[in-house]
């Protein structure tokens, strides 16, 4: 069984956390290093897909590793190499002395920062830089290194000849190891780099290349890893017209090509089909229009991770040549207008750990091609490794109880995610989603689904993220959930819930509530609400005063209680807000004067007190608020002057005071330092003077 652990990731306000983030291949992979690492993902995010990644690079280097440290004897490195690796550092930046130990003092480089040497001959043959904050050129002393191995300086922003790959590595003949990923390069992909005859692992992903991808790297017959993933910038990216001269590469295990333009390859499938070592594919956003290829006979048995996404390919999804490959676990079709029913040949894929699929492009919530256009009748019962089904947005119709009904029943239910939202389903949600134990996340929102939100959702005690906004749920919050302590963001807006609130919520990051009919007073717990961020109590018909221990709640960004039946006044705990960039109180029955108490204000930009009952003076605390940039006090008993003090609100875009009881001369001094502002409301007061 999973055992829970609640990393209380944030979550943003009222979105959706992104589909499962990876950019491709590159980001999911972390190089073979002894000197740094990365985390993988966070937890919502961490993907066995990912892992598999990571093992991958580990295992194409290990046996290098073990020849270059086993039985360490410290030998002094060669004159001429350490000549060369200081020339190599003279050509560089080093601001934060990321290579301080390489000094002409310092005689034996082999101890250098980020080297390593042959235990027996003392020649250099790691140079491991990756991810150091290193600026500046790569300099050709490093054709001195002759019996160099690993090259490792990805992500640092070290660059060639007109920041493109310096040709000269491809001289490097005893590299086996290459990566220059993340860094600053453009141009071409020198086809030099195809002299690498000892080539495993090449990684140049992430980069700003245009041109042709060079044929010539079909001459690394040793290749393992090739990741070509390039950045599409300014709406040019590498393309390629042929890649049949990855047919040469009999051992390539990981393949990454995503955002090259491959659009005038058509039968792709069968090139990579030729591939039977291949274990990772990589073609997101490739410009390839069909994945119905035929296919007599698939060779692609070791096959684990494949990623299609962003391709538009506009034919059936059954029709597709990949169902039969069961080896597969991961699979990312989203952004593909693939239409129709899921073949039955999906029930069989037992070795399926992820599945994505929808209109939703693979960086973000925006839709991408035409939504909701498929239809999932298959039985997934047998799927035991699922654990990542996200759905959103793709599905033309559905029963939310029969779906469910469909999910794997094994003894080690293993899903984790589950996304359905925006799918026209419709039914009660069932009571057997309480018995999905290992649910961190599950989204059902902006569908039809009606009844109560049973009382088993309580048992799962591993869910972080739970969105049943936009539908037609009814009945109470459940009081179990204020017992799910991993729980970090809430959002049940848009519904037709009633009942209190229960206690317990203050312990989550985000809670969205708006637009429902819960009454009674505020009681999340918030005695313990120390990290709270997004609170949206609004348009519900609670009662009572702001609770004074709201304000223990220090780290909220954004707080919203408006359109209620809150009386009393606004307690000055409020005040303590340091991190608060909006606040909004209107349309209550609030009292008493504006006593916030807040000197401190300097990131708000949203405060709303409109349509209250509050009485006074504006205070001149609002005055430190240069941040605001919207100001609504109207439908008060405000009284007083036009504050001096709103002049030094230069960023306003927004102000009104209507509706209040202030006088007084307005003077050209007052507004003539708000030049941003495009809604101004004064009226219903007892100003006089004119406006500027």
């Amino acid at each position: 069984l999973r055992t829970c652990l609640c990393l209380h990731i944030r979550a943003p306000p009222d979105v959706a956390p992104g589909k499962y983030t990876h950019t491709h291949i590159r980001s999911t992979k972390q190089p073979f290093t002894t000197t740094t690492t990365t985390p993988i993902a966070t937890a919502m995010d961490r993907s066995p897909a990912k892992f598999f990644l990571l093992l991958m690079a580990a295992a194409a280097t290990w046996s290098f590793f073990l020849v270059a440290n086993a039985g360490r004897l410290q030998p002094s490195c060669i004159g001429r190499e350490r000549d060369a690796l200081l020339a190599f550092k003279q050509g560089m930046n080093d601001t934060y002395g990321e290579l301080g130990s390489w000094q002409r003092g310092h005689q034996d480089c082999c101890q250098w920062a980020g080297i390593t040497c042959n235990n027996v001959t003392g020649h250099v043959v790691k140079l491991e830089l990756g991810e150091r904050y290193l600026v500046g050129q790569i300099s050709p002393s490093l054709l001195s290194l002759e019996h160099l191995e690993y090259l490792d300086l990805n992500w640092t922003r070290l660059y060639g000849p007109d920041g493109r790959v310096p040709v000269f590595l491809g001289s490097l003949k005893n590299l086996r190891h290459l990566d220059l990923s993340g860094m600053p390069f453009s141009g071409r992909v020198p086809p030099q780099l195809g002299n690498l005859s000892k080539l495993e692992y090449l990684d140049l992903s992430g980069n700003y290349f245009t041109g042709a991808v060079p044929p010539q790297l079909g001459n690394l017959s040793k290749l393992e890893y090739l990741d070509l993933s390039a950045i599409y910038f300014n709406n040019t990216r590498m393309v390629s017209t042929d890649i049949s001269w990855l047919t040469r590469l009999p051992l390539l295990a990981l393949l990454g090509m995503s955002y090259i333009n491959l659009s005038s390859i058509a039968d792709w499938p069968l090139v990579v089909n030729k591939i039977p070592s291949l274990e990772l594919l990589g073609l997101s956003e490739c410009s390839l229009s069909s994945a119905n290829q035929s296919l007599a006979h698939l060779n692609l048995t070791n096959l684990h991770y494949l990623d299609l996404s962003d391709n538009y390919f506009g034919h059936p999804i059954a029709s597709s040549w990949f169902w039969n490959i069961t080896s597969i676990k991961y699979l990312d079709l989203s952004g593909t207008s693939l239409y129709g029913p899921f073949p039955n040949a999906l029930g069989n894929m037992t070795s399926l750990q992820e599945l994505y699929f929808g209109p939703y492009s693979s960086d973000g919530d925006s839709p991408t091609t035409t939504a909701n256009t498929a239809t999932m009748t298959v039985d997934l019962k047998n799927l035991c490794d699922l654990e990542y089904l996200l759905l959103d947005g793709s599905l033309s119709s559905g029963n939310i109880t029969e779906f469910i009904d469909k999910l794997p029943r094994c003894s080690s239910n293993r899903l984790q995610r589950l996304r359905l939202s925006r799918d026209n389903m419709v039914g009660i949600l069932p009571n057997r989603l309480g018995n999905l134990t290992n649910l961190a996340s599950l989204d059902l929102s902006h569908n039809n689904i009606t009844g109560a939100i049973p009382l088993g959702f309580g048992n799962l005690s591993c869910l972080e993220y739970l969105h049943l906004s936009n539908n037609l749920l009814t009945g109470a919050i459940p009081l179990g959930f204020g017992n799910l302590s991993c729980l970090e963001y809430l959002h049940l807006s848009n519904n037709l819930l009633t009942g209190a609130i229960p206690l317990g919520l203050g312990n989550c990051t985000a809670v969205y509530l708006s637009n429902n009919n819960l009454s009674g007073p505020i009681q999340l717990g918030i005695e313990t609400c120390t990290r709270l961020q997004y609170l949206d109590l609004s348009y519900n018909s609670i009662t009572g005063p702001i609770p004074p221990m709201l304000g223990n709640c220090t780290e909220l960004y954004y707080l919203t209680l408006s359109n209620n039946l809150l009386t009393g006044d606004i307690p000055p705990g409020l005040g303590n807000y340091t991190s608060l960039q909006s606040l909004s109180l209107s349309s209550n029955h609030l009292t008493e004067p504006i006593l916030l108490g807040t000197t401190s204000c300097t990131i708000l930009e949203d405060l709303d007190l409109s349509d209250n009952n509050i009485a006074g003076v504006i205070p001149p605390w609002l005055g430190n608020c240069t941040s605001l940039r919207h100001l609504s006090l109207s439908k008060n008993h405000i009284t007083g002057h036009f504050p001096s003090k709103i002049s030094l609100l230069g960023n306003l875009t927004g102000l009104d005071l209507g509706y209040n009881n202030l006088d007084g001369v307005i003077t050209e001094e007052h507004l003539v330092t708000l030049k941003n502002i495009n809604h101004l409301d004064l009226s219903h007061n007892s100003f006089s003077g004119h406006l500027p």
